[in-house]
């Protein structure tokens, strides 16, 4: 029997770390400078598969804008804190906004909401699949989407 799957939210600000540099970067990054001891509890907690939201912090973007999957477990870079590896899994088909999630009565409870500082917090199921809900999915989530074709007749096709 396989270990069960946990979800999570990273935050980044985009300034320093965007969706654009994670996809960039070959889909592959260390999520390293999480100094709260609570995120680097969350981070430790981590475990290979794991799908996290990427969510953009700051002024100007507060959103999840993408998922990312964990590809190392936690390990000692050789600093005073942990890292985790984490890949680009897909973008949100549309980005999530910090002001819907508030509005959301079922997300009421969401660390992220309770704790808006941490920057590494655990997704309940629930949240996770409402959130995605919100967004429409993300790409490379297996949602067969329907499509049109130039003769404006419909079908289904797998999004990539």
């Amino acid at each position: 029997m396989g270990e069960e799957k946990h979800y999570w939210l990273l935050k980044t600000e985009p300034g320093e770390w965007s969706w654009e540099d994670q996809a960039a970067n070959g889909g592959v990054t260390k999520w390293d400078s999480v100094k709260n001891k609570q995120a680097q509890k969350h981070l430790r907690s981590m475990k290979l598969g794991d799908l996290c939201f990427f969510y953009h912090s700051g002024a100007k973007a507060r959103r999840v804008v993408g998922v990312v999957t964990v590809v190392r477990d936690w390990y000692s870079d050789g600093g005073d804190d942990g890292v985790v590896d984490v890949k680009a899994v897909g973008e949100m088909r549309r980005p999530v906004d910090l002001k819907e999630m508030k509005g959301e009565k079922g997300l009421k409870g969401f660390a992220l909401l309770r704790q808006p500082r941490l920057s590494v917090v655990p997704v309940p199921e629930d949240v996770w699949i409402r959130v995605c809900d919100l967004g429409g999915g993300y790409q490379g989530d297996g949602i067969v989407l329907e499509s049109h074709d130039s003769d404006g007749e419909s079908g289904e096709e797998e999004d990539d």
